[in-house]
């Protein structure tokens, strides 16, 4: 086989034609059967890479990117080792051939993991999955870049670990966390993204002859010399190289008491600058249109603490395809195409009204909710997504966003706004909320819009100030000419935080036109460049896309007729809404500036 064949390979996995596997040593043939064996009694999402023997493509676990592009490549490689996977990098290089970093469920909404052209390597994580090194006297864990947040949490807790602050959603790697900067929720200690928790790290980049074209770098948190490297690749958006190795500094197991109080959300945006310094895991869900907050009242409790509580996120639940299905199609598709406000507004408040009366998915003993607070080990109230353990029937049930069912289909929009000006910007959104009170009920049929706190750290990528994540998730037509009910709403919150506030977007999430110039709030980006170039001089990691994100091409803005319904762009026309629709390119309400897909239902303009 030659190189440029989708099924070349050397000892380890390359994706071939209908899924099949070429096998190039017997322990790989081992470990492909131990796991066709495990895998009978539970399906994970699909694999998100699927090649013939034209190429491969690669999509994210929602099966769409924000541009709707198919992204295609020439071959995928899966090495199961940082030997096999330096000869991946190393063979690619010698070539010139361009690369893109694939995780096991792909959960990147952007483009992240788009190879330039056709002729692209996917080099896939998914079976660099192992525990390296459990240091109990260290307080440390070295795992490979492949393990799934859900490994890392039960393997720390085995050995009476915890990693102190997480995301909520289990199917993330540790490689495809730093890699976006992905956090849970707190102000406290070092913070809560993933890598303000790191030591140490192996990455294998591009090399010259002298290194077989590959160079595995080893970097170390206490080391001087590391420290400009490590604040590059702490977040790196994948285009330095492959991760192969963290270690992470942990902390000894510790109990949690929780409790979700609802109040009122008139005084939220003073609520919201403080609340996070009151508790170490606060978040706050908020329900503009019903005009409620529900706060996180979450701390660490002595040991001796009675309780055995739960997580168990209740969207993040394998649900029936019949049940996903016929939400999409009433309280969603339905309600959008009769422009029914009242219908989702009522559904709104019938979800939120049953998450509340089911704890949100927490139980005090991992069977029933009987009361807060709900107390529990730290491995079992932190992250949940049982949806990754699917029974193998066909589909009938599924994680609710799985392309393969007819399920939810959304944007999301994701920013941090700085705890100095977050009151303001909620007052903002109040306003909007005043002059049109229905406007957020379809963001309420996503649980609302969830705020988290994250702290600012020393990546050059990361945070650049203590701030709110504001997570908000809502519609998304099939058809991209199709306008939202109250459009224009939702472009002008967006529009708002990330130019009137200077938001920062969340690397993992967001429509395009969220990084159009995003990279200019960064106050080192020139530091990261830097490395990048050191790294990979050729470039051979990045892609137009990231290049547009990282300043070094013209935005990833994409003008043309109905592109500021997908985000693609900022309305400056008509045409970039949907005048046949009777949507028309107008100023905000609140903040004039905006540019947004305003409905007009009369016909004067």
């Amino acid at each position: 086989m030659t190189p440029t064949s989708p099924c070349w390979s050397k000892g380890f996995k390359m994706g071939m034609p209908d899924s099949e596997t070429v096998w190039a040593s017997l322990h790989v043939i081992v470990i492909a059967a131990t796991a066709m064996i495990m895998s009978v009694s539970a399906t994970p999402p699909a694999d998100p890479i699927r090649c013939t023997s034209s190429g491969c493509t690669i999509t994210n676990s929602y099966g769409a990117f924000p541009d709707r592009t198919t992204c295609k490549a020439g071959a995928a490689a899966y090495p199961t080792s940082e030997e096999e996977l330096a000869w991946v990098v190393g063979n690619a290089t010698r070539s010139k051939r361009k690369m893109k970093v694939v995780t096991r469920f792909s959960h990147s909404i952007p483009k992240l993991v788009c190879p330039d052209g056709e002729e692209g390597l996917l080099v896939s994580t998914k079976y660099m999955n192992g525990i390296v090194r459990v240091d109990q006297e260290g307080m440390r864990m070295s795992v490979e870049g492949g393990v799934t947040l859900r490994q890392l949490i039960e393997e720390a807790a085995k050995a009476g670990m915890a990693l102190p602050y997480t995301p909520y959603w289990w199917g993330l790697t540790v490689g495809g966390m730093l890699g976006t900067g992905a956090h849970g929720s707190s102000l406290w200690g070092k913070g809560s993204a993933l890598h303000d928790h790191v030591e140490a790290m192996r990455i294998v980049s591009p090399g010259g002859p002298g290194d077989g074209y590959a160079r595995i770098r080893t970097l170390d948190a206490n080391t001087k010399s590391s420290h400009a490297e490590m604040n590059a690749v702490k977040v790196s958006l994948g285009v330095l190289g492959v991760i192969s190795q963290v270690t992470l500094k942990l902390q000894p197991l510790f109990k949690r008491s929780l409790t979700y109080s609802i109040k009122g959300d008139s005084d939220l945006g003073e609520q919201a600058a403080s609340f996070g310094n009151q508790h170490e895991f606060a978040d706050i869900m908020w329900y503009p249109s019903q005009q409620k907050a529900v706060y996180r009242i979450d701390d660490r409790v002595s040991l001796d603490a009675s309780g055995n509580g739960l997580y168990d996120s209740t969207p993040f639940r394998s649900t029936p395809s019949l049940t996903l299905a016929l939400v999409r199609s009433t309280a969603e598709e339905l309600q959008e195409s009769v422009n029914d406000a009242d219908g989702k507004c009522n559904t709104a408040k019938l979800i939120s009204s049953t998450l509340q009366t089911g704890a949100y998915g927490l139980t005090n003993n991992g069977v029933i909710f009987t009361g807060y607070p709900v107390i529990g080990y730290q491995n079992r109230l932190q992250s949940s997504g049982t949806c990754l353990d699917s029974f193998q029937d066909g589909l009938i049930t599924a994680c609710p966003w799985d392309p393969r069912v007819k399920g939810e289909f959304f944007h999301q929009t994701t920013f941090s706004i700085g705890l100095s000006v977050v009151k303001s910007f909620i007052e903002d959104i109040q306003k909007l909320i005043t002059l049109e009170p229905k406007a957020l009920c379809g963001v309420e049929l996503y649980n609302g819009i969830l705020m988290r706190y994250v702290k600012a750290s020393s990546p050059y990528l990361g945070k650049q100030e203590d701030a709110v994540d504001f997570d908000i998730t809502y519609y998304r037509s099939k058809n991209p000419l199709s306008p939202r009910l109250y459009e224009d709403v939702l472009e002008e919150i967006e529009q708002m935080a990330l130019i009137k506030y200077g938001a920062l977007p969340h690397w993992g999430k967001n429509r395009n036109l969220a990084f159009d110039g995003a990279i200019k709030r960064y106050k080192s980006a020139q530091e990261f460049l830097k490395v990048k170039k050191m790294y990979d001089p050729m470039g051979l990691f990045s892609s137009e896309w990231t290049d547009q994100v990282l300043g070094l091409k013209e935005g990833p803005s994409i003008v043309r007729d109905g592109c500021a319904l997908e985000g693609l762009c900022i309305c400056s026309q008509d045409a970039h809404c949907a005048p046949n629709k009777g949507y028309y390119c107008k100023p905000g309400k609140v903040y004039g500036e905006a540019r947004v897909c305003t409905r007009i239902s009369s016909k004067t303009q």
